[in-house]
């Protein structure tokens, strides 16, 4: 299924990094490392939608900006995030930076239903439930990115995870799939 995705979404893909490129100085693809299955690290792929020296960017919002720590500290993204290019915004919205997590899903990293890979410190949020997200491999959809995306509260989320790992069947797996395309379409939550 990846490998059709890729030859569908090539032309997309093609488009992007060419923007990309233009937009300004940096790499096309982001890497970050995330945790997988059995919590297994990896380096998950997606076009790039900050700017480079996006760290220092958020390091000084969130000291100069309270509300902002807040919600971060909250919900480990922000609504008005600054590190985000304006293509970027674009990207985002329309989902088109997931793209490259295709080859995630081909090399094994990945699949393309499950709960959303996350980096080692939101690891303390899952709490118990993390053994649940340890059961799967992250996904490229799930029932979270369905459901509101960043939009739904993080424990929520995490609750939402669990669900998956424990519910885990083809049929779900293919609802998800169709559901996808009106929520990408939809753009709710995304940001």
């Amino acid at each position: 299924m990846a490998s059709l995705a890729l030859i569908f979404f090539s032309p997309f893909l093609m488009l992007t990094a060419l923007a990309l490129a233009l937009e300004n100085d940096g790499p096309v693809i982001f890497r970050h490392r995330r945790v997988g299955l059995g919590g297994r690290r990896f380096e998950v792929l997606k076009f790039r939608s900050m700017h480079v020296d996006a760290d220092r960017i958020l390091a000084k919002h969130l000291r100069d900006n309270p509300a902002a720590a807040a919600e971060w500290a909250r919900d480990q993204k922000l609504k008005d995030d600054p590190r985000i290019t304006p293509l970027g915004r674009f990207l985002r919205k329309s989902s088109l930076d997931e793209l490259p997590q295709l080859i995630n899903v081909l090399v094994g990293d990945m699949s393309i239903v499950g709960p959303r890979p996350i980096v080692d410190a939101e690891i303390v949020r899952y709490g118990r439930c993390f053994r649940h997200y340890c059961r799967v491999r992250p996904g490229i959809t799930g029932i979270w990115q369905v459901s509101g995306r960043n939009d739904v509260s993080y424990r929520r989320r995490v609750a939402m995870d669990a669900l998956y790992s424990r519910r885990k069947n083809a049929i779900l797996d293919l609802r998800l799939m169709l559901a996808t395309v009106p929520a990408v379409l939809s753009r709710k939550g995304s940001y």
